[in-house]
């Protein structure tokens, strides 16, 4: 199995009344159920927008320099998330789909190795 990250941009969504947001969040909140019944949902969160950043962290001299909010040249920003365990592209992209069809806006498709994966390579070396 491997982890893919399935994300959208905060920009990538169109202006949405509260009415279509609390649909959308059903909608996805369906899939997501989806998900967990088919034993490949890890982990999601779907609230995140500029608002949400607590700070950003750049180096200086070797030393960590934070500043309060998102880094101030940024543009875009993660909207939501969710992270499965499938066995490959083709069961990724088959989720991201389903989000992108009920939430109707774009998805993106991240592949991460699995944990144990990482662990097993880590030991290798």
């Amino acid at each position: 199995m491997v982890e893919y990250l399935i994300a959208f941009n905060e920009e990538w969504v169109p202006e949405q009344t509260a009415d279509e947001l609390r649909e959308k969040g059903t909608s996805a909140r369906a899939v997501l159920d989806e998900m967990r019944a088919a034993g490949v949902f890890l982990f999601s969160n779907g609230g995140i927008d500029a608002s949400t950043a607590v700070c950003s962290v750049e180096a200086r001299d070797g030393e960590p320099v934070f500043t309060d909010g998102p880094y101030v040249e940024t543009k875009e920003h993660l909207g939501g998330f969710c992270v499965v365990d499938v066995p490959d592209d083709d069961a990724a992209r088959y989720w991201a789909g389903r989000l992108a069809v009920v939430l109707e806006w774009p998805q993106e498709v991240h592949r991460f190795p699995s944990s144990e994966r990482h662990r097993h390579s880590n030991h290798e070396e």
